[in-house]
């Protein structure tokens, strides 16, 4: 391949840079990104970067002096991929031709429709998203996050310490049962009330109220939750659109094999927009978590430089971490399907212990709060029976 496109400049495409250059690739490679900066790391803008604590200087992922020998097209979104002249095209009107092509566009954040323009809403993606925010919440008063996802909990984990009311809206019966099970979802999603944060659960949200500006959130029920500033996290959407009609098989994003491999020969789809086929649960799914981003590119650079005739490393079971409220939260592996799930070491009711989720008696995950030492060794297991070369302790 004389050139390689990554079109999306995240963590993802920036993994994928990298593995490219590691992997031997010598020619010419573009990163395009819609945004205006270069890389940066996500997972803090709820966070420290939300607090206060650190400056954008402090996200940047490229290391000091890292040169890629790479060509930069930045703040130009991709709109089409030719599949017959082999080529992205850009909103600006340009195209970039090339031989191979990596498709990292992520994920966008999903809104509240009738929200547009009403000043104190918010959705947390960018740096501009975070910048907002933190503007709103240095303010003070009210917080109420509509979503009880891990974005939602690190936002009100960090409006609560910055001395904010807040209160956490959750459609569903208990937060985060989807990815860690409603046993376990409950016990990670009562750090709220720990902390004074009221959570209401099993209620949609009806529309919010105010002029120009947000003055409360209207409930389902009937209730009414004054609110200075909201923050919207239910969930992002792939960014694959712009590849309609391009013969790229979309589901859910970009449909892949288990090792990035998309319906056309010479693309492959990274990070939060590409679905890649997971034989440990016999279907495909998104896996929108940063370990991802960094870890499974490798692989389908791999699968690209080698026109699918070699054999990548397949990808380590799913692994995310979350810090709420001063507690380091940790899961590996799969929850769903699992038929049950046991406390092996220390204490629930100190929020500090290692779960087990097993599957006919066989663990597939691992939930840990403030164990990252036994959590690590757990995760470790966990990737080597993935890999079948030894059983689990």
């Amino acid at each position: 391949m004389k050139t390689v496109a990554v079109v999306g400049a995240s963590l993802a495409g920036l993994s994928a840079a990298r593995s490219l250059r590691k992997q031997g690739y010598d020619g010419r490679l573009v990163l395009i990104g819609d945004e205006t900066h270069r890389p940066y790391d996500r997972p803090p803008l709820s966070k420290e970067f939300l607090a206060g604590e650190i400056d954008e200087a402090d996200l940047a992922l490229e290391a000091d002096g890292e040169d890629l020998d790479a060509e930069w097209i930045l703040g130009s979104r991709a709109v089409a991929l030719d599949r017959g002249e082999r080529s992205v095209r850009l909103a600006n009107g340009r195209s970039v031709v090339a031989d191979g092509f990596v498709v990292a566009t992520g994920s966008a954040a999903r809104t509240l429709p009738g929200t547009d323009g009403m000043a104190g809403v918010h959705v947390l993606r960018t740096i501009e998203d975070a910048r907002a925010l933190r503007e709103d919440l240095a303010r003070g008063g009210r917080l109420v996050v509509i979503g009880g996802g891990f974005i939602g909990a690190e936002v009100a984990s960090t409006a609560r310490g910055l001395g904010l009311e807040v209160t956490v809206v959750e459609a569903a019966p208990t937060p985060l049962a989807g990815p860690l099970g409603a046993a376990m979802g409950g016990v990670v999603s009562s750090l709220h009330a720990d902390q004074g944060v009221r959570l209401h659960c099993g209620v949609g949200v009806r529309a919010l109220s105010g002029g120009r500006r947000v003055h409360a959130v209207l409930l389902e029920d009937g209730r009414r939750l004054p609110a200075d500033t909201v923050v919207v996290g239910v969930g992002a959407r792939p960014c694959a659109e712009w590849l309609e009609g391009s013969g790229i098989v979309l589901e859910n994003g970009v449909k892949c094999d288990s090792v990035g491999g998309t319906s056309i020969p010479g693309v492959v789809a990274v990070g939060d927009c590409a679905s890649w086929y997971d034989p440990a649960v016999g279907a495909h799914r998104r896996i929108e978590h940063w370990t991802g981003a960094r870890e499974r590119p490798a692989a389908a650079v791999t699968a690209l430089l080698s026109g699918g005739t070699a054999a990548p490393e397949q990808p380590r079971p799913p692994y995310f971490w979350s810090d709420q409220y001063g507690v380091r939260i940790q899961f590996a592996g799969h929850a769903a399907g699992a038929d049950s799930v046991t406390v092996e070491e220390g204490a629930v009711a100190e929020r500090s212990f290692l779960a087990v989720y097993r599957r006919a008696d066989r663990p597939v995950a691992a939930l840990g709060m403030n164990q990252t030492r036994l959590f690590t060794r757990w995760r470790r297991q966990l990737v080597t029976a993935a890999a079948g070369t030894a059983g689990l302790p």
